[in-house]
């Protein structure tokens, strides 16, 4: 069983559900309180032993090439002021050289495709995907790391899944469940998006996936799903029955960031989970009632 050192971010989405603001930002550098989307994406990949980070980028995100960078003259000036802890922060966004790649995704043909444009830097070996807009929050346990200790367990592929309203497992790629241990579930079957009321499960992908080369395989067929997209659930789900396939329900609190609302409530949420704006914002509520 191989270890996975690459992690893929899909992050050429036009945020267009967070315009005027993603005009000129895009939505995955969104700040909860005072840190983008990605970069607790990036640090979750990071916290599970992750060594080569690929993000896959479209026209016009470029500013996503630049937060990764040296700031030299915003370090220079820091240092100037010694401004130390400032400096510590910065150094969070600075990874050695080489630890990541940009590639483009040059049309918007859905996630599986977005994926594939990886695939000669995951080059055959087993590799996770990390969606940004899903902040999966568990400072002590991260997401990935989880389920790169189930990996190790079980090998294959491993899912992250949370249990969802019956109501919503229309918006989700969904597991058709097998047997049971624990926090592991087998995967018989993924539908994505399945019509109301004909989900076999309440089991929803939520956007973290440790995936083998394979996968890549199935989904240079460029075959079209849902929405007429190459969908990342169909390629998958062409692994099951011939590797190990596992979902594994994450413990921890899931935020929705690519919705407004989700958005709001992750920014409300870890700022009552900080030490230094979490009075101010406890007590901005308690005074309305909220």
């Amino acid at each position: 069983m191989r270890p996975v050192k690459t992690a893929v971010f899909p992050v050429g989405g036009q945020g267009t559900r967070f315009l005027p603001a993603t005009k000129a930002v895009p939505k995955e550098l969104l700040p909860v309180v005072d840190k983008p989307l990605l970069q607790y994406a990036v640090d979750e990949a990071l916290s599970a032993g992750i060594e080569r980070l690929v993000f896959v980028t479209a026209r016009g995100k470029s500013a996503l090439e630049d937060y990764f960078d040296v700031a030299g003259e915003l370090v220079a000036s820091l240092k100037a002021k010694g401004k130390t802890a400032e400096l510590a922060v910065l150094d969070t966004t600075q990874l050695e050289p080489g630890r990541i790649a940009y590639v483009r995704q040059q049309e918007p043909a859905g996630l599986g495709h977005a994926v594939w444009c990886a695939r000669f830097i995951t080059a055959g070996e087993p590799f996770a995907v990390l969606l940004p807009d899903e902040l999966l929050w568990s400072p002590e346990n991260p997401c990935l790391k989880q389920m790169n200790e189930a990996y190790e367990r079980v090998g294959g592929n491993v899912i992250a899944v949370l249990e969802v309203p019956e109501a919503h497992t229309n918006r989700f790629g969904i597991v058709d469940p097998g047997s049971v241990d624990g926090l592991l579930t087998q995967v018989r079957g993924l539908v994505e998006k399945p019509p109301q009321g004909t989900a076999p499960s309440r089991l929803a992908a939520i956007g973290r996936y440790i995936l083998q080369p394979e996968c890549m395989t199935k989904l240079a067929a460029h075959k079209r799903g849902a929405g007429g997209e190459i969908q990342l659930t169909d390629a998958m789900a062409e692994l099951i029955g011939h590797q190990p396939f596992h979902a594994m329900t994450f413990t921890g609190d899931r935020f929705d960031c690519g919705d407004k609302a989700g958005h709001i409530t992750a920014n409300i949420a870890l700022a009552l989970a900080r030490e230094d704006v979490g009075p101010q914002v406890r007590e901005w509520l308690a005074a309305r009632n909220l």
